[in-house]
């Protein structure tokens, strides 16, 4: 069983054109509830009990919103004050602290609805991991069940679950890389201490035959821009699904 996990929050917020004083992404509150306490309360439903945070941009306000949580999980910070290190880089330095067992990785300004709010998405991707066989499992969107995204696709599934980059040329329709996914220390033992994309440990895998995905059975909703957010408010109150 994967316990550990690690959550994202330590970029600039560049996209969302905010303020000086506004908060850090994931402190943006979507529908009064911030995406960093929607992200912590799902991963506590699927019985993560350890969460690693990386911290850059106003560090000291993720810090400050966190320094009374009282739930289930350990809460432990990786600090890049100094250097940002991207996604990829972020997971590297954080390898110690997220030991030598698989661990899911979560991107801090992604959030979704299931139906009848089951919150068992992170619990199915977390059954779907396969050791002997994946190296990362992604959980991915459909474009038609998702807002805030204004790409092609990133990956078409082949019927083994395995996962090819998407192009003009792929027979099955491009899904959305959702922003989560379960990853093995030893993928990033040839990867670089310093700053990279999580997309060179993506590629990786699949030169190795070990990555796959997982389709998330709800809609999905990327924060990452003013527009991404009111869309994903519009939904939440479409509905009063909050």
């Amino acid at each position: 069983m994967i316990k550990t996990a690690m959550i994202l929050a330590a970029g600039k917020g560049t996209r969302m054109q905010s303020a000086p004083s506004d908060p850090p992404k994931p402190l943006t509150e979507i529908a009064g509830q911030s995406l960093l306490m929607r992200m912590m309360a799902r991963l506590e439903a699927a019985g993560i009990k350890r969460i690693i945070i990386n911290l850059h941009h106003k560090a000291e306000q993720i810090e400050a919103a966190l320094s009374a949580y009282n739930g289930a999980c350990t809460i432990t910070f990786s600090n890049e004050r100094d250097a940002l290190l991207e996604t990829g880089g972020g997971v590297k330095k954080a390898l110690p602290l997220l030991g030598d067992a698989p661990f899911l990785v979560a991107n801090g300004d992604v959030l979704w609805h299931e139906e009848n709010n089951a919150n068992l998405a992170l619990t199915a991707l977390l059954q779907n991991f396969d050791p002997s066989r994946m190296a990362a499992l992604l959980l991915l969107s459909q474009q038609a069940r998702a807002s805030g995204y204004d790409g092609d696709g990133d990956f078409t599934i082949n019927t083994d679950g395995s996962l090819t980059r998407a192009n003009d040329t792929a027979k099955n329709p491009a899904l959305i890389f959702a922003g989560v996914q379960v990853l093995t220390p030893a993928l990033f033992a040839t990867l670089p201490d310093a700053p990279f994309s999580l997309n060179r440990a993506y590629d990786l895998a699949a030169a190795q035959d070990r990555l796959f995905g997982h389709i998330l059975d709800g809609y999905w909703m990327h924060v990452g821009t003013p527009q991404g957010r009111a869309a994903a408010e519009a939904y939440l109150a479409a509905d009063k699904i909050g």
